[in-house]
């Protein structure tokens, strides 16, 4: 006969927090229905589901839309801003916990490096700026500028492209930058995700699981990218870390599991073994 306790442990919501491109979104833009259900039925097990991304809060928010998913918290910016729900807010959430830093030294850093590289920059409020050539972001809530008008700014973010680099070559560039005070991913493709020193998904996570006194052999992070290797540290620790199927080497080491790839909507699954 099972202990008294079981059935109790069994219904004990799990912490999750799950990264957004490359893991319930494909590049097109479109998410697997199957990955919808599986996130609404979790949700509706009990579990506390959230996104944890590098995404602006202006392109988080509408993959939650997508998802029908109001978490109290969500994680944008690569950790650098937290959303608290607010029904009294004009899209429904407020900016709870933001961290800056003055780019200024990295940017100028960079550009010595990657003279022809493509810059943006985006201020506590999500508003961005970029020079020219930023054509494959989403640019909405933004204003095209000169590099020098990226400078002496309060951000929470900064992405330089450089698409005339293979992504080894870039590794190699980054490399020999030197980056210190910053933390910093580099994507699938060249292009380098900065933030606050010492500010990642993570940290933010953390702190929303103390803010909701979840318990830390409870949480779950799926994630596919390099920006995803401190959360999973800090889920795997006591909890699961799961990488998509399609992450790169170093991601699926990193994690305690691997799933699925996203083009097999491998999400759904992990999602489902959750009580």
């Amino acid at each position: 006969m099972p202990r008294a306790d079981a059935d109790v442990e069994a219904v004990e919501p799990w912490f999750v927090a799950l990264d957004v491109d490359g893991t319930i979104m494909h590049e097109d833009g479109s998410i697997d229905q199957v990955v919808v259900d599986a996130v609404a039925a979790a949700r509706d097990r009990g579990h506390v589901v959230t996104l944890a991304t590098g995404r602006s809060w202006a392109t988080t928010a509408p993959v939650l839309e997508q998802l029908d998913l109001r978490p109290e918290y969500v994680v944008c910016a690569n950790g650098a801003i937290t959303m608290q729900r607010d029904d009294a807010a004009a899209d429904g959430y407020t900016r709870r916990h933001v961290e800056t830093f003055d780019p200024t030294p990295v940017l100028e850093r960079i550009r010595a490096f990657l003279p022809a590289g493509k810059f943006m920059v985006e201020l506590p409020d999500g508003y961005r700026l970029y020079t020219e050539g930023m054509s494959e972001w989403n640019l909405d809530n933004a204003r095209e500028v000169l590099f020098e008008e990226l400078l002496d700014q309060r951000a929470t973010r900064v992405v330089v492209t450089s698409l005339e680099h293979g992504l080894d070559e870039f590794f190699e560039i980054v490399d020999r930058m030197g980056l210190h005070h910053v933390s910093y991913a580099i994507g699938w493709t060249a292009w380098l995700d900065i933030a606050p020193d010492g500010v990642n998904k993570a940290t933010a996570l953390e702190r929303v699981r103390g803010w909701l006194e979840l318990p830390i052999d409870r949480v779950l992070a799926a994630g596919d990218g390099r920006n995803d290797l401190e959360m999973f540290a800090w889920a795997g620790a006591a909890g699961r870390a799961v990488a998509m199927g399609q992450a790169p080497v170093e991601v699926r080491e990193a994690a305690g599991e691997v799933g699925g790839s996203i083009d097999d909507a491998g999400l759904a699954a992990v999602l489902d073994s959750l009580p």
